[in-house]
């Protein structure tokens, strides 16, 4: 008798590896296309009003963060990728269960680079750096996983 994958336990760990596994096979190639087109927008619509400042640079840099992470973890939960479906079949089967934990990797990676880019880019401070890493992470995170879960539940 054969064990579904359901059937198998696995470790907090083992999930945690099968989440970034998982996050690595979205189409990232795209989603920095996108992300780049949402970066310059939003710089160029700046630029036209006759603003410009490390505060609006940082911004655009955000938002194709921002962009980037949703396009690119959206993809990878629901199975897509720029290389193909090839011998990562179960992976993406995986991923397409758990998105929400899918999810938590591409908005962990989204808290990170809005910190370092506010950090640098800005004089905002520690704290309110902070608190706008994390409301990004959660808008990656709310998009990444609703996308997955609506996703999932179609198949």
């Amino acid at each position: 008798m054969s064990r579904s994958s359901r059937d198998i336990a696995v470790s907090s760990a083992e999930k945690r590896q099968l989440a970034v596994a998982s996050a690595t096979l979205g189409p990232w190639r795209p989603a920095a296309a996108v992300g780049a087109l949402g970066g310059g927008v939003s710089l160029a619509l700046h630029l036209v009003h006759g603003h410009f400042g490390l505060g609006i640079l940082s911004g655009a840099l955000s938002i194709a963060a921002l962009l980037f992470f949703c396009v690119g973890g959206s993809g990878a939960v629901l199975g897509y990728s720029s290389r193909g479906a090839g011998r990562d079949r179960r992976l993406r089967r995986w991923a397409r269960a758990h998105p929400w934990q899918v999810a938590a990797v591409p908005a962990g990676l989204m808290f990170l680079s809005d910190l370092v880019i506010r950090q640098v880019l800005t004089s905002q401070g520690f704290f309110s750096t902070i608190w706008t890493g994390l409301w990004h992470g959660a808008v990656v995170a709310a998009v990444v996983g609703g996308v997955g879960a609506i996703g999932a539940s179609r198949k």
